[in-house]
């Protein structure tokens, strides 16, 4: 995979729009992602993973990831939107302070979460527990990045 590129070139693209802060809509996003986050907690306990439900495990953490992630940019006046929207998404957690391995790591996820969603990729239990570990990891840094907004 191509490194993520800056977020101040999806800016320079137009693909991110500079726009007064939509903290309505940024409060609707956090309380969306907290209520999926719980329902994956509740999941784990009570269901496990396994290769049958990996998918829909991918899928939901990586929503709960993007509803933080967006959350954070409305609330900063900042706006994706079309083709590389999700790109640029991933590549503002470097604006955030983000690591690279945690950027590369959710741009990974993008992309299979895309294979997921439109090509009819399969995925495994060991790579949604790899995703599962990621969600607990970034999960509390963006919630916290997210207390002042």
């Amino acid at each position: 995979m191509n490194p993520v590129k800056n977020f101040s070139e999806f800016v320079r693209d137009g693909i991110v729009k500079k726009q007064y802060a939509d903290l309505s809509r940024a409060k609707f996003l956090v309380k969306e992602s907290e209520k999926s986050y719980v329902f994956l907690k509740a999941i784990m306990k009570n269901i496990g993973i396994d290769d049958d439900n990996s998918n829909s495990v991918i899928k939901l953490s990586y929503d709960t990831i993007m509803g933080l992630i967006r959350a954070k940019m409305l609330s900063q006046g900042y706006n994706a939107s079309g083709q590389g929207a999700h790109e640029a998404e991933v590549a503002y957690l470097r604006e955030i302070g983000f690591s690279e391995n945690d950027i590369q790591f959710a741009d990974q996820l993008r992309y299979f979460r895309n294979g997921i969603m439109y090509y009819g990729k399969i995925l495994d239990m060991e790579y949604a527990t790899k995703v599962l570990e990621f969600l607990n990891k970034i999960y509390p840094k963006l919630r916290q990045l997210l207390k002042g907004d």
